[in-house]
């Protein structure tokens, strides 16, 4: 019923700003006809410790900061990332259920009753014997989608996307959410991360840098880190995106292991985050470590009078010079040089 009132107040975005409630209070909704998106107590909690914005973080934004990351940048995010994680954190409002009888088939392949479809694989087969089986996390491209469902088709059309009754279900399914759980371990493994709580925070694992090396330069594997942080908060885990997220963060802006996941960092990955707190920290964190622009000869260009911020550390791991490293870095955060096509990226895998 909520979804269905929801789609009676929706308003098709047409542009950037009206996907994008970031720098909204939290008593605003988007720009759609007062859709507000969903608080998260629990969430905010669990990204507390990751808010390294000192004694200028407020929950409610500031002028200045309007100012400085929005009105006085170039903003040339894309307008179809944009409108699809609008609709995502609005959990779909124009969204029509499927009138024949729901399957369940998500819920069913994580309780070990169905394989997957083409492959014919149970999800316990992929629990038991998949973990540190990196070549074939890489080459295999249909169990992505079953392992971690949406509310959107993905690239394998045998994959059913959920509906809001198995949301439900899956929820209150304890085996289900354990196994997500697992799942989402093997994929963090698979990254070189690891999960180090049960309140979802992560940290290096102890393969990071052979796994940091090979993420940086597959970079398809940046449009399953989205899917896997939109079903994060589509299947009630909505808390342990923050803190993925800034370790992504980290690792592209300060410690230049993954330089070439900045642009899917700043364009996707932080707004896939339902609640705008968190993305304002995550924004501000980026904006205080994005490398500054200089010039041929090394100096920053004239008229640059923002503070000099100490430079990065050096990267922890040997890593090959790309063309965004000679490029000027806009003040958006956003219009980052990426080598894969970026409306590619909104078919989620």
């Amino acid at each position: 019923m909520g979804n269905l009132t929801a789609s009676l107040r929706y308003k098709e975005p047409s542009t950037v700003e009206e996907c994008d409630s970031t720098w909204d209070s939290d008593s605003e909704g988007e720009g759609d006809g007062g859709v507000a998106e969903e608080p998260l107590d629990a969430a905010r909690q669990v990204g507390a410790p990751l808010r390294d914005d000192g004694p200028s973080y407020r929950p409610t934004p500031r002028a200045e900061d309007r100012t400085e990351i929005q009105s006085s940048s170039k903003m040339k995010r894309s307008f179809y990332a944009a409108k699809d994680l609008y609709k995502y954190r609005h959990s779909y409002p124009n969204y029509k259920e499927p009138r024949q009888p729901h399957e369940y088939r998500n819920l069913r392949f994580y309780l070990n009753k169905i394989p997957l479809v083409p492959d014919g694989i149970y999800v316990e087969e992929i629990l038991t014997k998949w973990r540190g089986d990196y070549d074939q996390l890489e080459h295999n491209h249909t169990y992505i989608q079953w392992l971690f469902p949406l509310r959107e088709q993905g690239l394998n059309f045998f994959a059913q996307e959920l509906t809001q009754d198995e949301i439900k279900e899956f929820q209150s399914t304890r085996e289900a959410k354990r196994r997500f759980l697992m799942a989402y371990t093997i994929m963090l493994d698979f990254f070189g991360i690891k999960l180090v709580d049960k309140s979802g925070n992560v940290a290096r694992a102890a393969n990071w840098q052979d796994r940091f090396r090979h993420l940086n330069e597959s970079q398809h594997n940046y449009l399953r880190i989205t899917r896997i942080l939109k079903s994060l908060g589509e299947l009630g885990f909505e808390a342990f995106k923050p803190a993925l997220v800034r370790l992504l963060l980290e690792e592209s802006l300060v410690e230049g292991t993954l330089p070439n996941m900045r642009h899917s960092a700043l364009e996707y990955f932080v707004y896939t985050l339902r609640d705008r707190a968190q993305r304002r920290a995550l924004l501000r964190f980026a904006r205080r470590h994005y490398p500054r622009p200089t010039t041929s000869s090394g100096a920053r260009p004239a008229g640059d009078e923002r503070p000099r911020l100490p430079a990065p550390p050096s990267p922890r791991v040997p890593r090959p010079r790309t063309n965004g490293d000679k490029a000027s870095i806009p003040d958006t955060l956003m219009d980052v040089p990426h080598s894969f096509d970026r409306d590619h990226h909104l078919r989620t895998f």
